[in-house]
Formats: C-alpha cells, structure tokens, sequence
C-alpha cells in the first residue's frame, strides 16, 4: 500500500495536468471560434462561385475545359490536411489511415506514381517514413492558413494536370460539421466535377457550437440573425448566361477562381476540425484527471485515517501496559 506522502505527490501531479489540460482546452476553444467565423465569412463567396461555375457548365452545350477532361489513369497526386502538432486524439491518424489506404488502393490496380502534397507536420513525416514522394513542405499553412498558399498550390496542380504530368488529384482531410463531429473526406479535387449539382452539400456546419465566451456567442448569434434577414431580401440568381468576351476566357477565370477555394475550404475546414478535436481530447483528459484525483483523495483520506487510528491504538496499548 502507498505511503501518504507518495498518495500527496501523485495528487499534486494529477492536479498540475489537470491544469495544462484545462487551459489547452480553453486555448482550443477559442481558436476553433475564430476558425468557425473564417470559415463564416467564405462560405457564401464559396457557394456562388461554385454555383455559377457549375450551372455555366452543364447549360452551355459547348462549354469545355481541359481541367474537366478524364483521361486513363497513370499518376496520382493527393493534398493531405493533417495538423503540425499532436495531443487531438484521432485527428491525425484517421488521416493517415485513409492516405495510406488509398495508396494501397491504387498500387492494387498498377499504378505506383503517387505524389503527395502534405499539408501538416505529421502527414509530412508520414511520407517521409514511407518513402512516398513528396511534393513539398507547406508547414506555414496549418498554422497561419491563407488563401495565396493554396491559390500557389492549385496553379501547381493545374499546371501538372493540363501538361499531363498528373492524371488525377485527389484530397483527403475532415469535413467540419460541429466542434463535436469531424467527418473523414475523401474526394477528387481534378478532374473537375461536374456531373451533379453538389451545391450545398457540404454546408452542413454548426459554426455555433462551441462553448466560447458570452460576448462571442452574442457576435455568432448576430451574424446569423443578419445573414438570414439577407437571404429573405435576395433575389434568386439567373442562370440565362450571356457570355462576354468569349467562352473560354470566361472558363480560363472561373476554373481557377473555383479550384482555389476548394484547396481553401479544405484548410479552413481541416483547422476548425484541429481545434475542435483538440478541444475534445483535452476536456476528456480533464475529465479523467477528476476522476483520478477524486479517488486519490479517497485513498488519502482512508490512509490518513488508518494512520491515526494506528497511533491511537498505540497510545492506548501503551498506557495500558504502565
């Protein structure tokens, strides 16, 4: 049975985790909120543009573009969105679960020229182990996510697939739906999709659900309440397009512009599914510290006590044989 001092010194060190876990938690929370609001402010842009894109497309008979062509696949690239540090549960390793499947998928069918874009330290040191081919470092991304970087890598990957150095792209990450559901996604990034109207699929997100401050739930509760009174004054959107100057250049601008956010969306949404798992992992870790420190001090207190029932019955027997 444990000493009281050592039942003490274990108390004192459950209670100092529990105080990194518990302010790691409060940290994670507060970025996943400036996460969601990113992800807020873009969604619309991102919406319409695709919506425009996607409707020009399938009503102009003779709309065509290189970037929508499929053609027999040889060599694969996939951008993979994991974080730069550790300690949010099983954010990362789904990632690399679901890359690592897929590569197996396509060396099953023949085809062993992959490239991965890692977007995120630990995918990065992932393809590193596996010898994988590596396209690049984009560490900078994950902690400070910006538009240019993934507008960089888009043209990249443009670029590779209309010189048929690449026959497909395709990008894995987590789909934010809440701060307490991350959905695993795998989907092709190029050629371009457009065979259904996916418009809203995936704008499933609670952007309000995590338990941040008063004053922020107040500023979400407000955009939301501005944002519907601004769908009941809009008009809905003409899909009769004239085109000026001319198709291609219409598409040449498009395309981009709409392949750009989706490398974007991605990171955004790869983010705010960071912080929210992280956020998880720390209060469920502040959670078993209580526990554990409930029942220390349980322990404690029963050996305390068994420790001055002890010297009692000392005293007791040693007064008696006087």
């Amino acid at each position: 049975m444990p000493s009281l001092k050592e039942i003490k010194t274990r108390i004192e060190s459950v209670n100092s985790t529990r105080k990194i876990t518990s302010a790691m938690k409060m940290v994670a929370s507060s970025k996943l909120h400036h996460a969601q609001t990113a992800i807020q402010s873009m969604l619309p842009y991102e919406n319409l543009l695709e919506h425009i894109l996607k409707s020009f497309l399938l009503t102009v008979p003779e709309a065509w573009n290189e970037l929508k062509s499929e053609r027999q696949v040889k060599k694969v690239a996939f951008v993979v969105y994991t974080s730069n540090s550790s300690l949010c549960g099983g954010f990362n390793n789904n990632i690399i679960k679901m890359l690592g499947s897929a590569i197996d998928d396509y060396k099953a069918r023949g085809i062993d020229d992959i490239i991965v874009y890692p977007i995120g330290r630990k995918v990065e040191e992932y393809v590193v182990k596996q010898g994988l081919t590596k396209a690049g470092s984009y560490l900078e991304l994950v902690d400070k996510p910006n538009s240019a970087g993934c507008a960089a890598i888009a043209k990249e990957l443009r670029d590779k697939f209309m010189a048929h150095e690449i026959d497909k792209v395709e990008i894995i990450y987590h789909h934010f739906k809440s701060a307490g559901s991350q959905i695993l996604t795998r989907k092709t990034y190029l050629p371009i999709d457009l065979s259904t109207e996916s418009i809203g699929n995936e704008n499933d997100r609670d952007l309000s659900g995590n338990t941040t401050t008063a004053k922020a739930q107040e500023y979400l509760k407000k955009r939301k309440l501005e944002e519907e009174r601004g769908k009941a004054e809009a008009k809905p959107l003409n899909d009769n397009f004239i085109v000026e100057p001319d198709l291609n250049t219409v598409l040449g601008i498009l395309i981009p512009k709409q392949l750009n956010l989706q490398l974007y969306t991605a990171l955004l949404d790869s983010n705010a599914s960071e912080h929210a798992a992280r956020m998880v992992a720390m209060q469920t870790a502040t959670d078993n510290a209580n526990d554990l420190l409930r029942g220390l001090n349980l322990q404690y207190n029963k050996s305390r006590q068994q420790a001055i029932t002890n010297e009692l019955l000392d005293i007791v027997g040693g007064s008696s044989n006087r």
